[in-house]
Parts: C-alpha cells; sequence; structure tokens
C-alpha cells in the first residue's frame, strides 16, 4: 500500500479489504521499510510485497546539489554579516585579526566577516563624568581623594568634577584599559600639583577659578603625554574647604580675619577723609603764605623805589616836598573815618556827624530830613589844625576849598 494512498474511501483494496475503514498499520510500516532501503539502493526483503523487485539507487548528483545550495546559502549570510553603520556621532574601528587597520566616518560600512575582520563603534559626542573626592553627592566623600596639601602646609578637601570625550577613537581603543580610571588618575595628579604650589587663602577664595584652570590645562598634558584620545571639556570646583576636624577653629579664623579687613576699610575711609582735608588747608595756607610773602615784597619794595623818589624830589624843593607830603598824610588818615571836621567862620571847629551815610551803611532806613531839625549834634571840641599847621601849609589847596564851601552851603540851606 502506497503512502500517498491510504486506502480510505469506498475504493476496493487491491489486498481484498472493503473500503470505508482505517488503514493497515503493519501494512504501512512495510511500505515505509521499502522506500528507506530504495534510498540506501537495497532491495526490497521478504513479506515487502514487492516480489523482489529492484529499486533505482541512491542519486549523489541530486544531494550534492541539495548541499551546495545550502552552502551557497550559509556563505551569503557570513558575507553580509560583514556590513555596519556608523552613526554621525560616531567613528568605527576595523582590525583586521586583531590589528588596527583603518578608522571609518559615518555612513553604511562593509568588512570582511569574522573572524578575517572586526570592527568597533566609539561615539565621539559623548560627554562623561569623573567625580574626585565624592561619589554621587558632596557628602558621600571619599577622603583618600579629597585631602590635599597646600604650599602654606595646611590641608584642604577638594570635591571636583571632570567632564571629558574622545576625541581620537584609535587612541582611546588601544591605548586605554579602564579611560575611567585614566582620567581619574590624571585628575586627582594635576590637582595636588596645582594645590601643592599654592596658599590656603589662595585656593579657597579667591584663587579658586585659577586653581581649576591650572589643573584643567595641565591634566589635558598628562593624558596628551600617555596619548589617551581624551580631551578634557570641563573642570568643576563643587565644594573647597577645611577638613571637618578644624573646621570651626578656621571659622573663627576667618571671623577675626574679616573683622581685621573691617577695621582696616574703617580706617582707610577714615584717613581718605582727613588725609585731603588737611592737604588742602596745608596747601590754602602755603598760598596765603606765599601770597602774603610776595604782598609785603611788593610793598616793600614799592616804598623803598617811593622813598627813594621822594629822596630825589625832596633834594631838588624841599619846602613843596614837605607840604605835599603832610597833605597826603592828613588825606589818606581823615578818609577812613566818618567824622568830618570844618573850619568854622569864628575860628572854632565844628564836627560833624553824616547820620545819613551811617544808616545807609547800617542798612536801616534814612528819615527824612527836616528844617527844624540840625543835622549834626556839637561834639567835644577839638583842637584847631590851624595851630597845628605851619605857617607855610596854611593856605590849602583848591579841592578842599570847594569842598569846604560846599559843606558850609548845604549847613546854611538846613538852618
Amino acid at each position: 500500500m502506497s503512502l500517498n494512498d491510504h486506502g480510505w474511501g469506498n475504493k476496493p483494496d487491491p489486498g481484498g479489504n472493503k473500503g470505508g475503514g482505517p488503514p493497515d498499520l503493519e501494512e504501512l510500516w512495510r511500505d515505509v521499510n521499502r522506500r528507506l532501503s530504495a534510498l540506501f539502493g537495497r532491495k526490497g526483503g521478504p513479506g515487502g510485497g514487492g516480489g523482489g523487485e529492484p529499486r533505482p539507487p541512491f542519486n549523489l548528483r541530486q544531494f550534492g546539489g541539495g548541499i551546495g545550495l545550502l552552502i551557497m546559502l550559509v556563505l551569503v549570510v557570513w558575507l553580509a554579516s560583514g556590513f555596519y553603520i556608523v552613526e554621525a556621532s560616531q567613528r568605527g574601528v576595523v582590525l583586521t585579526f586583531g590589528r588596527y587597520t583603518q578608522t571609518t566616518e559615518p555612513g553604511l560600512h562593509w568588512r570582511m566577516p569574522y573572524p578575517i575582520q572586526a570592527n568597533e563603534i566609539v561615539r565621539l559626542s559623548d560627554v562623561r563624568v569623573v567625580e574626585i573626592g565624592y561619589r554621587g553627592s558632596d557628602k558621600n566623600r571619599v577622603l583618600k581623594e579629597a585631602l590635599m596639601l597646600t604650599d602654606d602646609e595646611n590641608i584642604v578637601s577638594i570635591q571636583f568634577a571632570v567632564q571629558w570625550f574622545v576625541k581620537d577613537a584609535e587612541a582611546y581603543l588601544f591605548n586605554n584599559r579602564n579611560p575611567d580610571d585614566s582620567v581619574l588618575q590624571a585628575a586627582e595628579t594635576a590637582m595636588r600639583e596645582v594645590v601643592g604650589k599654592s596658599k590656603m587663602d589662595f585656593v579657597l577664595y579667591e584663587g579658586r577659578e585659577q586653581v581649576a584652570a591650572q589643573a584643567s590645562k595641565l591634566m589635558q598634558e598628562i593624558l596628551d603625554r600617555y596619548k589617551t584620545g581624551i580631551l578634557i571639556s570641563r573642570l568643576t570646583l563643587q565644594n573647597v574647604q577645611p577638613p571637618e576636624q578644624v573646621q570651626a577653629a578656621f571659622d573663627d579664623a576667618v571671623k577675626a580675619g574679616q573683622d581685621r579687613d573691617r577695621q582696616v576699610n574703617e580706617g582707610q575711609a577714615y584717613a581718605n577723609d582727613v588725609i585731603p582735608r588737611a592737604r588742602g588747608a596745608a596747601s590754602r595756607l602755603f598760598e596765603e603764605a606765599s601770597g602774603y610773602k610776595s604782598r609785603v615784597i611788593a610793598n616793600a619794595e614799592g616804598d623803598a623805589s617811593r622813598f627813594k623818589q621822594i629822596v630825589v624830589e625832596y633834594a631838588k624843593a624841599p619846602e613843596v616836598t614837605r607840604s605835599r607830603m603832610y597833605l597826603d598824610t592828613v588825606q589818606q588818615v581823615l578818609s577812613s573815618t566818618s567824622k568830618i571836621m570844618l573850619d568854622a567862620k569864628g575860628g572854632n571847629n565844628l564836627l560833624y556827624l553824616p547820620l545819613d551815610k551811617l544808616m545807609q551803611a547800617a542798612g536801616a532806613p534814612v528819615p527824612p530830613a527836616t528844617a527844624g531839625t540840625a543835622p549834626a549834634a556839637p561834639a567835644s571840641p577839638v583842637p584847631s589844625l590851624s595851630s597845628e599847621v605851619p605857617p607855610q601849609l596854611d593856605r590849602p589847596d583848591a579841592s578842599l576849598l570847594r569842598s569846604r564851601d560846599a559843606l558850609r552851603s548845604r549847613d546854611r540851606g538846613d538852618r
């Protein structure tokens, strides 16, 4: 019975079985054995129902064609495994039997499949961070990394972070066993060198930015010297302070320093206020003294020159010069007083007091003069000047005569 003909249905069975029943299991087993024997080139055994007829031998050509197709399929899959894609922020490194061959740019590339060649993908734009002196937060400190010695033999605790990325894929892959450890050790070395050359106050206060910049520069030099292919992006100081054991004492010292600076600033402000004033007063006094000196010298020189000229004139006309000197002296003395002496008709001196001029000088209103009031009150008699005037000076000049006549006419009008 054939495997394709199950003997089911209404068709009569060649063995005499009526249709409609299930197939004979023994017949099915014998048919499977005959087919296996035919596959390996053997004749059917007894009871095989084949009558001992020979089967066609096994076809090696058909078997070889299937194996070739399978090998071809495997070869295509193996060659297709050599394709790889490099993104824009990545670089591909091709290795031939583990040795560097080339660096590929972004795009689709093909290499010889494994195990002949392999490729490594390196991300260049990823910014990596290494923490020195702490892990995760400032409270989780690593004192072995944070404590550093300054130039003035003080200890400070420095916690900082370093941001870096890859600039050379080949050097990054083949010259670094652990890139994070390399960056950490280089950063710690650079920071210890910079802090060791600086004072404690410089590191804690005004020099923090300079310390970070110098440490970043020195760290990059160290990594370039070892050809790590790493570029330092930024070094950030997270916390810089003295050790916890001396924090209280350090705070007291800082407060004392601040008080000292405050007092110094106050004293400097007072000095800036007083010193310019004193210098200005000294300069003013000096200028006044210089002016007084120049004035006195000029007056003395003028008096000396005038005296010399008078001496020359006096030698020419002694009487005239003496009279002129007397009149000038009397005019100079009487010009600075508000009292005027007039020579009356009877030869007595009359003291005239100009109240209107005095009130104008004092700023008070001048009362109107009346006809019944006298313009001046007599004062104590003053010795006559005529008795003191020498005979040769008894006649005054024309200006004095005119002023005397004007005063007399005014006196008569008031009366």
